[in-house]
């Protein structure tokens, strides 16, 4: 009896933990950042002449520091190696290796070739080696080429650029010294050139731009969307249209006659599940926007403005309005045991006074940075955040720990993946606010007609 006792009990023993095991995975699979989205990148090496074997290594440490950031597997990121001179070597197969270790392992064995510098044909090996070969194909998967040169090729480039450019290959070109010609990085990368141009003085300087690489790479995979402002498109989530508040709102005037607002009331429910909005997560930095008035009652609230919480509601991310405090705190992901870090921002704003303002948020893994009105208010210091369970829900509008709707107003809620945008970013559309940047343009505006007009047959543009 005795005996069958224990057997049952470790039976049930047994069960339990792969149950928990189960339950366990089935949460990590929900988790969602730059280190999980599906990728096939690819790194095209200059191994000319030029390099020397110094500033070879100085590359190879580069690329095990680059990838360290992604997950390496056929779920995740698969990377190829090509190092091209006068023909290209096929150094990693995309795909060949499934953890960080091995892969780390062969970019560490990689042996410096010399030559001369036959870009284009190391692009074209690339699309039709690797990406033509792979074995996941274009459908659904961001197709990376990252091309480090430090001299110009012996071949033609846009050619062999634009055929991976048809074949949904992105392109970033790296120009390392004074040997590069910037005409032949933008043949080489996609436009916008200020997104996927770079250029470093020499070899050593490529290590300052790791932090830029890893985050260029993330947007493209966690990014797909883009927002259409002025002249260009911005990747990033444009909240209002995803949470369709068109059709679930009234539109109301917005802060300047013409614009359009929505009028969120307490009977309406602006949830949506997270895997929808952020099916890969967020990158490491953003640009949070809102644009918005609220009053009577709702001025002494506490209420998060956007949120992600889990499946069983915990709150993940938030932007948090207290008005008995006049504060705003944010909320993000974190290593810590609770799995959540929270900063408020202790200096006051006119953000309560029941007029449109525009409250901005510029992220980053090391702080965060509060605007409102174009005003930088505060920046602090941030832990480094993890990926989000998108099981879960996305919410706007929410009295805290609560799941009633907030009345107020909004005109834009987006959130851009380029962190360059919030120097792009203007609170123009706020009656009364002149942004740093247009008031600098109108000064010299001004003092060209005044130059002008001092002395009209001198004057030259």
């Amino acid at each position: 009896m005795g005996y069958k006792a224990t057997s049952m009990h470790c039976v049930l023993r047994c069960l339990c933990f792969m149950l928990l095991h189960l339950f366990s995975t089935a949460q990590d699979d929900d988790i969602r950042s730059c280190r999980t989205a599906p990728c096939d990148l690819v790194f095209i090496l200059d191994g000319s002449w030029s390099v020397e074997d110094v500033s070879f290594e100085i590359v190879k440490r580069w690329l095990v520091n680059i990838t360290t950031s992604f997950n390496i597997g056929q779920k995740f990121t698969q990377v190829g190696v090509v190092q091209y001179s006068d023909d290209p070597v096929l150094e990693i197969p995309l795909g060949k290796y499934s953890s960080n270790k091995d892969l780390i392992k062969a970019m560490e064995n990689i042996e410096y070739m010399g030559g001369n510098t036959r870009t284009g044909a190391a692009i074209k090996f690339a699309t039709d080696k690797l990406f033509g070969l792979s074995e996941r194909g274009p459908a659904g998967i961001s197709r990376i080429a990252v091309v480090l040169t430090d001299g110009k090729s012996q071949d033609e480039v846009l050619k062999a650029a634009e055929a991976a450019r048809k074949k949904g290959v992105i392109l970033f070109a790296i120009g390392v010294g004074s040997e590069t010609e910037e005409a032949e990085l933008r043949d080489i990368a996609n436009k916008p050139f200020s997104t996927y141009v770079f250029s470093v003085e020499d070899y050593k300087a490529i290590s300052r731009i790791i932090q830029v690489i890893r985050q260029k790479l993330c947007e493209e995979t966690v990014c797909p969307a883009k927002i259409p402002i002025d002249s260009r498109d911005e990747k990033g989530f444009d909240i209002l249209l995803h949470l369709n508040l068109a059709k679930k709102t009234k539109k109301t005037q917005g802060a300047y006659y013409g614009t359009k607002a929505y009028e969120v009331t307490s009977r309406v429910d602006l949830s949506a599940a997270t895997r929808t909005l952020f099916p890969d997560g967020l990158p490491p930095s953003y640009v949070f926007v809102a644009t918005l008035r609220y009053k009577g009652s709702v001025t002494i609230e506490e209420w998060d403005l956007w949120r992600i919480q889990t499946r069983d509601g915990k709150p993940q991310m938030a932007v948090t309005l207290n008005g008995v405090h006049r504060t705003v705190s944010f909320t993000t992901t974190s290593e810590a045991p609770s799995g959540t870090q929270t900063v408020t921002f202790s200096q006051q704003t006119k953000l309560f006074d029941e007029a449109w303002h525009q409250l901005r948020l510029l992220v980053t893994e090391e702080d965060v940075t509060l605007y409102v009105d174009d005003l930088e208010i505060e920046t602090l210091s941030l832990e480094p955040p993890v990926g989000i369970f998108i099981n879960g829900k996305t919410q706007v509008g929410k009295y805290v720990r609560k799941e009633t709707t907030v009345p107020f107003e909004i005109q834009k809620l987006r959130i851009y993946c380029d962190p360059e945008q919030n120097n792009r970013e203007t609170a123009c559309e706020i009656p009364g606010v002149v942004s740093i940047r247009v008031f600098l343009a109108l000064l010299l505006m001004f003092f060209y007609l005044v130059f002008a007009l001092l002395d009209p047959l001198d004057f030259q543009v």
